[in-house]
């Protein structure tokens, strides 16, 4: 069977399993698709958000609650969510190895495309964003619930990590030193870039040094967006990146503050573009804080505070 004939067949049977998923990319969904599969069996929606109070106070109908800081990440170690600690999460949510996942959430999909990553590491198929997130399905006044959902529970097995997903503090020394052929790309704003500011306005997780790892471009993950908050199409996405010298060529890691930005850039150069990518969720408070690294500080800041 040629491969164009594979495709067909594939889509022909997922149509058939999910009712407009002809409306979907692999990737992600709009709002319109979602909305007609609400009440789709073998469709589960997970909000994570990042403003504590928001999915009690209204969410999309159907949805769970995933808390990035306490469950996808681990509660003791600085680390991603352990594979028995992930695999009772999904099951609590009702989720099995035939479950489409739809992800959303506040901040323009920041933390809903970390929790895509984590499920990527965990190789969980069907996963997807909700182009826009929040922001688009609040904005088209569609229904927002407080009644929180309970489902029985899944079967799904989570699989070894994938640690082809995630960069280490190595692995970007390494770059920065150019002992190795990686592109880094800086996911922040022009002033967290050139070490104006430390962070963004209000943050907590802050680090002793500004500016960035050497050799690193910066693209802020805005440019990734329209005014809607849904990915630019993957065209205007391919020029964005080449015009800063990333085109897919060589391997990318994409940096941030803390990881959750960054994953939302990692989800349109993996996801969208189909490059090969590496999240960095050590980020610059692990970078920023770590001792004897290469630093590039455009404007002159030695130290927090002064």
């Amino acid at each position: 069977m040629s491969l164009k004939k594979l495709a067909a067949t594939a889509a022909f049977y997922l149509a058939a399993i999910l009712p407009g998923t002809a409306l979907a990319s692999n990737f992600l969904v709009s709002t319109d698709w979602l909305e007609k599969n609400l009440n789709n069996p073998k469709v589960r929606v997970v909000e994570v958000s990042v403003n504590p109070g928001l999915f009690e106070r209204g969410h999309i109908p159907g949805a769970v609650n995933f808390a990035w800081h306490t469950d996808l990440v681990d509660p003791v170690k600085r680390d991603i969510a352990s594979p028995q600690a992930f695999e009772k999460l999904l099951r609590e949510a009702g989720i099995s190895k035939d479950t489409t996942v739809v992800l959303y959430g506040d901040n323009n999909n920041w933390f809903a495309a970390w929790g895509a990553w984590v499920f990527d590491i965990y190789r969980v198929e069907n996963v997807k964003l909700l182009d826009g997130g929040r922001k688009k399905w609040e904005a088209e006044n569609r229904s927002l619930s407080p009644i929180a959902n309970t489902y029985a529970p899944g079967t799904i097995k989570i699989a070894a990590a994938d640690t082809k997903l995630r960069a280490r503090l190595g692995d970007v020394v390494g770059a920065a030193e150019k002992k190795s052929n990686v592109a880094l790309v800086d996911i922040r704003s022009p002033d967290e870039y050139s070490g104006k500011v430390f962070a963004p306005a209000g943050v907590q997780e802050l680090a002793v040094r500004a500016g960035h790892v050497p050799g690193a471009v910066n693209v802020p993950w805005s440019r990734a967006v329209a005014e809607d908050g849904t990915f630019k199409p993957a065209a205007e996405l391919k020029k964005i990146y080449a015009d800063a010298g990333i085109d897919g060529s060589k391997p990318i890691i994409t940096y941030c503050r803390i990881g959750e930005r960054s994953s939302h850039t990692w989800f349109a150069l993996k996801k969208i573009l189909g490059y090969d990518v590496r999240n960095y969720d050590g980020s610059w408070t692990e970078y920023g804080n770590a001792v004897g690294v290469p630093v590039v500080n455009l404007a002159g800041t030695v130290w927090s505070g002064k």
